[in-house]
């Protein structure tokens, strides 16, 4: 275990920057910045930015200086880089193109959704999760394409982020319908409030037996759980940065009773694909955070 930093060789605002990170965990990571007085906007995903003026701080604090080549291999091989596919300038590109193809005539409506993904706030629910909901669907549905209308619910489901369960869900749906009902000669009635009724379930996840698009939206939703355990702590700590107002036994008294219900849920997947794919990691990933948690 060790916290690296490269040298401070990247410009921005009048300076050079390095990377300060950990080979280990980002618990560490994040321990070690707050200790150090690194602001939390200092953290970028996978590393915090820090100026020239700390370096030699850092260091005597106990980072490991090392150079740039060194903390990247350093970094992948902990399984905490953020992979190039999901940062920020390929996700847009691939949305865009994903959009295009589900609704060509509305740029308009795809420009403000990505904006809506990309709020300075959101540190989990952002454009990554959005991808990454498309693409469970496609693992989900594999040869065919997702049906548009679960596509389309993707796109809205968390297209209102406030962070106050139940009511983005409920903003979010009102926001689908409010969209797609100006238009009319590419989305009918019937679809708009198709995308607002699934858009509602991802607020408990408990789509009914006979559901099955509300199964694969959910399903999609929740792939997230059974990732790698370097990238679901990934997932946890960005799901944690969304409520810096929230005290740290707070936010773990809350997240606990979250992942509780998680783990009560029976199904947690609805779909015998997403069971094969999921269930097994996300159970794993769901226990190891609650023992944490307690």
């Amino acid at each position: 275990m060790a916290l690296l930093i490269d040298p401070p060789l990247w410009p921005a605002h009048g300076t050079v920057f390095s990377h300060l990170v950990s080979d280990a965990s980002l618990a560490e990571l994040h321990a070690f910045a707050a200790a150090a007085g690194i602001p939390e906007r200092a953290f970028d995903g996978d590393h915090y930015d820090v100026p020239l003026s700390r370096y030699q701080d850092l260091i005597a604090a106990g980072a490991l200086p090392v150079d740039g080549r060194t903390l990247v291999r350093r970094l992948v091989a902990s399984g905490l880089r953020i992979p190039a596919r999901e940062r920020n300038k390929a996700v847009v590109l691939a949305l865009t193109h994903r959009w295009d193809a589900l609704l060509p005539e509305c740029t308009e409506l795809r420009q403000e959704l990505l904006e809506r993904w990309g709020e300075e706030h959101r540190r989990y629910h952002n454009r990554a999760h959005l991808l990454a909901v498309l693409e469970g669907l496609d693992l989900l549905c594999t040869p065919e394409p997702a049906p548009r209308t679960v596509a389309l619910a993707a796109w809205f489901h968390d297209a209102v982020y406030n962070g106050v369960a139940g009511q983005d869900e409920e903003d979010s749906a009102a926001l689908a319908e409010d969209r797609l009902s100006a238009l009319v000669e590419v989305v009918t009635p019937h679809d708009v409030a198709e995308v607002a009724r699934l858009v509602r379930l991802t607020a408990n996840h408990r789509p009914e037996s006979s559901d099955a698009a509300g199964q694969l939206l959910c399903d999609a939703d929740l792939a997230v759980l059974a990732r790698h355990p370097a990238a679901y702590e990934r997932y946890a700590t960005a799901v944690r940065h969304e409520y810096p107002h929230v005290s740290d036994a707070d936010f773990a008294k809350g997240r606990a009773a979250v992942v509780r219900q998680l783990l009560a849920l029976e199904p947690l997947f609805h779909t015998q694909r997403a069971r094969e794919l999921w269930l097994d990691d996300a159970r794993r990933n769901l226990s190891n955070e609650l023992a944490t948690l307690a």
